[in-house]
């Protein structure tokens, strides 16, 4: 185990159509551009960033497509937020995976993908997991 390890400070999604996903992700959230590039741009989600990288090195291999995601990320807000950020992701005509529900882990949950088929999630804590 690295001990030192002790916080996570970026998500970074690699991208295939970054004008795409940058337009996707600044329409979607009000977080503040930390840092933009011609290859990548950053975003400052709390005390984390969530970035956006195009591919271009070697290792970074192909998009994984809507048949297969590269990638979940879960943003929290309030139980009666999950049902009002399914209505404005509906309206963006947001691709949506599985709507709100309340699952049996105690969160409520909606699921969508972003334009590279990505799985993002908006949920609430409601109740002890059973």
């Amino acid at each position: 185990m690295l001990n030192r390890v002790e916080q996570l400070g970026y998500v970074i999604v690699l991208c295939n159509d970054l004008d795409r996903m940058k337009e996707f992700y600044r329409d979607l959230f009000a977080f503040p551009v930390e840092t933009e590039s011609a290859t990548s741009l950053a975003f400052r989600a709390g005390s984390v960033f969530l970035a956006l990288r195009k591919r271009t090195r070697p290792y970074d291999g192909r998009g994984a497509g809507i048949g297969s995601p590269g990638v979940q990320i879960a943003f929290p807000v309030s139980p009666a937020e999950v049902d009002l950020c399914h209505k404005q992701l509906v309206d963006k005509g947001v691709t949506i995976l599985d709507p709100p529900k309340d699952q049996p882990w105690g969160h409520r949950t909606v699921y969508f993908s972003d334009p590279e088929g990505n799985i993002l999630e908006f949920y609430a804590e409601i109740s002890e997991p059973q």
